[in-house]
């Protein structure tokens, strides 16, 4: 099924030195920008992290340090790549929760402060989920019927993700192809910083999403508890969960 878009989709897929959003770098980035007249612009890169890329994450991928030692860094990259993607809505496998996180924090270790937010973002691995749970290669076994070659590859699983999309809008009549309605759809929470560690509740009151403080407001704890800001400060958390939190206990601190 052709996507019905009113503005860019960027599909994109990140292959990284690991796991943890705070810590580890993108050693591969691929982008598929796909136009509401059906047309496609391709960008993959090999970015250099500047750290080493251990074992476990080069068993998963196949980069290795010899490969990327030549590559920019995404330093070098972020100015243009942060263009190309203006005025795009995004979507992905497992984004929201890893993809987008560790983007925007390479965004901004490159001192661009990156505005996502405003994006719709669809997650094809929430669909799948919800619908089908399985794997992407499963994914893309059950809704596309072939088998995914290359798997962990940036460029193949980007690919395979829009397939799987376009095959989701064929096999389920109630998905709208509507880029809102499917960001409305795969979006877990209301997240105000791309790791989800701080949530809007039901009545739009920031809450801690993580840890003893879980479910409860932000303004509450820091003013009972005012080290735990420190302690994230402090901590091994992402610059964006840092920034939000800051936001949060200024606006307290002014408000008394």
């Amino acid at each position: 099924m052709q996507l019905k878009l009113k503005r860019p989709l960027l599909f994109f897929d990140i292959e990284s030195t690991g796991l943890d959003i705070s810590t580890d770098r993108i050693v591969e980035i691929s982008m598929v920008k796909v136009m509401p007249d059906g047309t496609r612009q391709v960008k993959t890169r090999r970015v250099n992290p500047t750290i080493p890329i251990p074992a476990a994450a080069q068993a998963v991928h196949g980069i290795t340090d010899e490969d990327v030692k030549d590559c920019p860094t995404f330093a070098q990259l972020a100015k243009s790549m942060y263009q190309w993607m203006e005025g795009c809505d995004i979507a992905g496998y497992n984004s929201i929760s890893f993809d987008v996180p560790l983007l925007a924090e390479e965004f901004m270790r490159a001192g661009i402060e990156p505005d996502f937010h405003d994006r719709d973002m669809v997650d094809v691995q929430v669909i799948f989920y919800k619908k089908e749970p399985r794997t992407l290669s499963g994914a893309y076994k059950f809704y596309c019927d072939k088998n995914l070659e290359d798997a962990h590859a940036a460029e193949a699983d980007t690919m395979a993700t829009l397939e799987v999309l376009q095959a989701q809008l064929d096999r389920y009549p109630d998905l709208e192809n509507d880029v809102d309605f499917l960001s409305k759809f795969t979006k877990r929470s209301n997240m105000l910083d791309y790791a989800g560690r701080i949530v809007l509740d039901e009545t739009g009151t920031p809450i801690f999403n993580f840890g003893k403080h879980k479910g409860k407001p932000v303004k509450e704890v820091l003013a009972v508890e005012p080290s735990y800001y420190s302690w994230i400060q402090n901590g091994d958390f992402t610059q964006d969960t840092k920034n939000v939190l800051t936001k949060i206990y200024l606006e307290g601190k002014f408000a008394k």
